[in-house]
């Protein structure tokens, strides 16, 4: 039987990966990338190498490279994604009856944790609901970039009585800014919380988390957003990419 691992590997640097899965990255004969065609994405792919030098067996795997397809906006966001999660089904489906031998074991290694922000368990799952290939898989939890953002600005997420809401941008852009207290917005590339106009926000940020030219910065909203939304729109156009997280918190809650 094949084995497919979904591996976290956190956000980017050797030091976020768990035991777990440099133990899994030791027992993997191919290593699958689903590329976006773009500026940047060779340093998507120095990150990975770097980790699979570090904790990899060399003389065991090879890697397989595919171009992962492009999303459509013609029929809405929803139903977009649905298509790209479709179209994405089909290729790692071909990759795993193509390029995996019987007995071998393929991974994908996912930024982050693979239950957070990314479609591959997903996909998987359709795959073998639809019988498109035959495989077992597992998957190995990693680093959230949610922890490494509380560690860089020595955080806890919650407060007494109060919960934490992980919000996408798009999401971010219909909540009304009273409803915030404890938003963690994940790759927010255009900046949304720019848009948010509350005297009574701070925002904790930071993109490249665990990179040699990490970005963090903190302090009111009002104050530092604008500048900062500048800094990341910068920081996007200079590297093709970026990968951001930030935390808006509501200052003297009923909960403090």
């Amino acid at each position: 039987m094949k084995k497919i691992l979904l591996i976290g590997i956190g956000p980017g640097h050797p030091d976020y990966l768990t035991m777990q899965a440099v133990k899994a990255l030791r027992t993997v004969d191919v290593f699958f990338f689903l590329e976006k065609e773009g500026r940047g994405k060779e340093a998507l792919i120095a990150a990975r190498d770097t980790i699979l030098a570090e904790y990899a067996d060399a003389a065991r795997y090879r890697k397989v490279f595919a171009q992962s397809p492009p999303r459509s906006a013609e029929r809405g966001y929803t139903a977009g994604v649905r298509d790209w999660y479709d179209d994405k089904a089909r290729i790692i489906a071909g990759l795993i009856n193509d390029q995996l031998a019987d007995g071998e074991t393929g991974a994908f290694l996912i930024w982050g944790d693979p239950s957070l922000y990314d479609g591959t368990l997903t996909i998987l799952q359709d795959i073998e609901r639809r019988e498109l290939a035959q495989f077992d898989y597992a998957i190995i939890p990693g680093i959230t970039s949610v922890q490494a953002l509380a560690e860089k600005h020595r955080l806890t997420l919650n407060r007494i009585g109060e919960s934490i809401t992980i919000s996408t941008p798009r999401n971010l852009a219909n909540m009304p800014a009273a409803d915030i207290h404890n938003t963690v917005v994940m790759l927010d590339s255009n900046a949304a919380f720019e848009h948010i106009d509350d005297a009574r926000l701070d925002i904790y940020w930071a993109a490249y988390l665990g990179a040699d030219d990490e970005m963090l910065a903190a302090g009111d909203l009002r104050t530092i957003g604008p500048e900062l939304a500048e800094k990341a729109r910068q920081a996007r156009a200079e590297k093709g990419w970026l990968f951001d997280i930030y935390l808006l918190r509501r200052r003297n809650s009923d909960a403090e």
